[in-house]
């Protein structure tokens, strides 16, 4: 299907990928030079049908996950398309939208049926768009096993994928919620979706307030977005023996980690790429039913001829920026929800 893509949100990765070029890969290497378009979280209206598809009509609008895998590798059967075994073979059939195949800052975009999701009236663009980040945070607590109810979850950073994690956690009844990391407002952010306690890693030994609010057993479940060394350890230590940890970051660099602690306590470990397993659609069904509110997250946008100032604020941070949005609309068809 072909769809004009109407608001995109700017992620970090997308930020990695244009100064460094990794992890997208493009005919076998780097992207640069090679005519690529970046940019994954986008929404938009269809605008054409292909051969025989009568799933969505011309005008509806949509959400767009990631990945398409090839639909034939033992991966794929199984579910897991963001694990292909032809990932980055577009001549297999395998599509990642901004990773290995074009992506999202543009006009339109060509998008197989499987990976939309309709959005409801009530749902505005910028909204819409954050529909994979919120659907990366559901298929890492999918991962863990999905049934979340009465379990302590701890999230490790406050960045978006952090803050709808917290989010998607307390819709799923998780108790109780617990997020770390350094920055106060963010915190509070995550204290608006749902977080039972925040915890400042300058101000507080994460590690031993996890367990003191567990019973001294630590936690059910953690999932770690920040990918550091330190914050990679510390969710070995605060999780309980036969618990589980979601790795959810991208690290930078090789780290040293307890792995002789995960083994003795019988800690499970999980890493997670992009939004499996539908994940998206649940995630959608959430946001349609006002479960959590995932603008919280968005504070800037810009359109589409201003996205080299959209992308500086991503990278910089400037004004506190968290999820900036590109849109194809008039500027103001999005309103700024930061207050």
């Amino acid at each position: 299907m072909l769809v004009r893509i109407d608001a995109v949100a700017i992620c970090a990765t997308d930020l990695e990928i244009i100064h460094a070029g990794s992890p997208a890969s493009i005919q076998g290497g780097l992207p640069f030079n090679k005519n690529f378009t970046p940019g994954h979280e986008y929404m938009g209206t269809v605008a054409a049908l292909g051969p025989d598809v009568d799933e969505f009509r011309i005008g509806e609008r949509v959400s767009v996950e990631i990945h398409a895998g090839c639909g034939q590798c033992k991966r794929c059967r199984q579910g897991m398309y963001t694990s292909c075994l032809n990932y980055g073979k577009p001549e297999k059939g395998h599509r990642a939208n901004g990773f290995t195949t074009d992506g999202g800052f543009a006009e339109y975009a060509v998008n197989h049926i499987n990976t939309l999701a309709r959005v409801p009236d009530s749902m505005s663009d910028a909204e819409a768009t954050l529909v994979v980040t919120a659907g990366t945070s559901m298929y890492g607590l999918t991962e863990l096993g999905g049934l979340v109810v009465g379990e302590s979850v701890v999230v490790i950073g406050p960045g978006p994928i952090g803050l709808l994690a917290v989010a998607v956690a307390k819709a799923l009844g998780a108790s109780p919620v617990i997020l770390t990391g350094t920055r106060n407002k963010r915190l509070a952010i995550g204290q608006e979706l749902g977080a039972d306690r925040v915890i400042n890693i300058n101000d507080e030994d994460a590690v031993a307030v996890v367990k003191q609010l567990t019973g001294g057993i630590g936690a059910d479940y953690v999932v770690e977005c920040a990918g550091t060394e330190a914050t990679l350890n510390q969710a070995i230590h605060m999780t309980n023996r036969g618990g589980k940890i979601c790795l959810a970051a991208f690290p930078h660099e090789a780290a040293t980690l307890d792995i002789a602690h995960l083994v003795r306590n019988n800690i499970y470990a999980y890493g997670i790429r992009g939004e499996g397993r539908s994940a998206t659609h649940r995630a959608m069904e959430l946001m349609a039913a006002k479960r959590f509110d995932a603008t919280r997250i968005h504070t800037h946008t810009f359109p589409l001829a201003d996205l080299p100032t959209a992308l500086r604020y991503a990278r910089d941070r400037v004004d506190d920026a968290i999820k900036v949005v590109v849109t194809t609309r008039k500027a103001g068809a999005i309103a700024r929800v930061a207050e």
